[in-house]
């Protein structure tokens, strides 16, 4: 845990062209934006340079806040084969400078955050950025809608926080029980 602040979440929104970013703290169960915006390439760049600037700039918001999770929306199907790759791609080097970090990272489906920040999995957009700007006290939506995607993951990580403490406890005591015997 990242000291008396409460708990700090990372979300991830990734892509290629625009990598949103939200940071929340979490205490008992009151949510805060700490910092949120996105990390931009240029189209023009070469795919790799693409990445190696995402990489860098995920490894310093990192380095800048400590998080003590990062949640990231999980790859879905998508009909554009190149789309999926770069999100993929991007996923990776976001995926690579967690690991980096030492941070532990979740990932979730579109619909577990609709589901985890308006209540219905299958919400529209401008619902989901309203409800962010609501569970987060902020006077307007979050922009650009990258970011307020991103904090929307970090909310539905902070949702299901506990869920996840208890089944890694289960876990631990289900090994425990088994190397006993």
């Amino acid at each position: 845990m990242n000291g008396a602040a409460g708990r700090v979440i990372l979300g991830i929104d990734p892509g290629t062209a625009s990598t949103g970013f939200g940071v929340i703290t979490v205490e008992g169960n009151r949510m805060r934006a700490v910092d949120y915006g996105v990390v931009s390439t240029a189209a023009g760049l070469r795919p790799e340079s693409r990445l190696e600037q995402i990489f860098s700039e995920v490894r310093e918001i990192l380095e800048r806040h400590h998080p003590d999770a990062t949640a990231i929306e999980s790859l879905f199907f998508n009909v554009n084969v190149r789309t999926a790759l770069a999100v993929g791609q991007a996923r990776g080097v976001t995926l690579l400078a967690c690991s980096q970090a030492g941070c532990e990272v979740f990932e979730y489906t579109p619909q577990q955050i609709k589901q985890a920040v308006a209540g219905y999995g299958k919400a529209g957009k401008e619902q989901v950025m309203d409800m962010v700007r609501v569970l987060l006290g902020l006077a307007e939506v979050p922009r650009p809608d990258h970011a307020a995607d991103a904090l929307g993951v970090a909310i539905c990580h902070a949702n299901c926080w506990g869920m996840h403490e208890r089944v890694a406890r289960s876990e631990a005591t289900a090994a425990a029980r088994r190397r006993s015997r």
